[in-house]
């Protein structure tokens, strides 16, 4: 698996900016990849170092329209923790 296909896209809330204070980043991450993968790719892609991932399974709501009922994809979320002496991811500091 790519480097780019583990991690999707960063998660921008309240709760994960003000995490960002504490060098915790959160990011949709790929379904089938493990704590080891998601730390090797934040590490390449933003030339930090990872101290700690934690990931989360977010199960899909069910959504109705009428009579008709579906359900939104299943998908993994992690909270990247940095190192104490690691850099910041720049794309976080400009949204806070």
């Amino acid at each position: 698996m790519n480097k780019y296909d583990i991690i999707i896209k960063p998660i921008i809330s309240e709760k994960s900016m003000d995490q960002s204070a504490d060098k915790k980043y959160t990011f949709k991450v790929a379904l089938g990849a493990n704590k080891i993968e998601i730390k090797k790719a934040v590490e390449e892609i933003f030339g930090v170092k990872v101290e700690k991932v934690t990931t989360c399974r977010v199960l899909g709501k069910v959504k109705r329209m009428g009579a008709t009922s579906g359900k939104r994809a299943d998908w993994k979320k992690a909270v990247v923790k940095l190192t104490a002496d690691s850099k910041t991811i720049e794309f976080f500091d400009g949204m806070a």
